[in-house]
């Protein structure tokens, strides 16, 4: 038995609180009669139907995409701007990105519709780690990479002990490229995090998402994540190593 805005929530429909939101308003039926509680509990034999559209038990599907900049990490936007989920006019299942790449940033991004997978994927505890690529406007002083290393404070709370190291670096024409590691998912937390040292991000790519890569793809590619990868995501979540 299962929540029932969790279960709607985890069908890819609408956000765990959006999901809250529809129960409240009464457009959520279960077996026929409508449902308010928020504590209601379905099984899997139970018919769920929202805003009078049936809630169907799709395949789970999973996805790895080479996120281009200038897109949302969304599956609609309100101005008008393209979406990540506009890359996959072919897939039939409602999908939904893992977490978020900001508009201007490129990189790995996973899509799916499988509600407690991307969950695992992004709560901190599960601790799983997301590397970038940072081009930077100046050059980071040792003691600079060595706050991002311990932790900085952001307005929002100190971040986590990160990875960081300075790939390469040219004084005189005040740039670096360094590489960053964190298992953290904060609004922007890179590009704030090497503000907060005095080296703005110029360009900003997702390199690896735990071990995976963007390996044979280009900006707007997409492949489908093998059974085993998908195994392993779980395991590295649940346990801390791959399995």
């Amino acid at each position: 038995m299962e929540r029932l805005q969790k279960v709607i929530a985890y069908a890819g429909v609408a956000s765990r609180r959006k999901a809250e939101q529809l129960i409240v308003e009464g457009k959520v039926k279960v077996n026929g009669v409508v449902v308010r509680e928020l504590g209601t509990k379905v099984s899997n034999s139970d018919t769920i139907e929202v805003e009078g559209v049936k809630l169907e038990k799709e395949d789970k599907v999973y996805y790895l995409l080479y996120k281009p900049r200038g897109t949302i990490s969304a599956v609609t936007d309100d101005k008008g701007r393209k979406t990540v989920t506009d890359l996959f006019k072919h897939i039939p299942q409602r999908i939904f990105p893992v977490g978020r790449l900001d508009y201007d940033t490129s990189g790995l991004l996973l899509l799916t519709n499988d509600g407690e997978f991307s969950y695992m994927l992004t709560h901190p505890k599960f601790k799983i780690d997301k590397t970038y690529i940072a081009r930077v406007k100046g050059v980071p002083t040792i003691e600079g990479l060595k706050k991002l290393q311990r932790g900085i404070q952001l307005e929002d709370g100190k971040t986590a002990p990160a990875k960081v190291s300075m790939t390469s670096f040219d004084e005189q024409a005040g740039k670096a490229i360094c590489e960053i590691t964190i298992h953290e998912g904060r609004n922007r937390q890179v590009r704030r995090m090497f503000e907060a040292i005095g080296t703005p991000v110029v360009k900003l790519k997702r390199e690896r998402f735990a071990f995976l890569d963007l390996y044979g793809l280009t900006p707007g590619e997409y492949r489908e994540l093998s059974k085993h990868e998908v195994k392993q995501l779980r395991v590295l979540a649940e346990t801390g190593q791959i399995g």
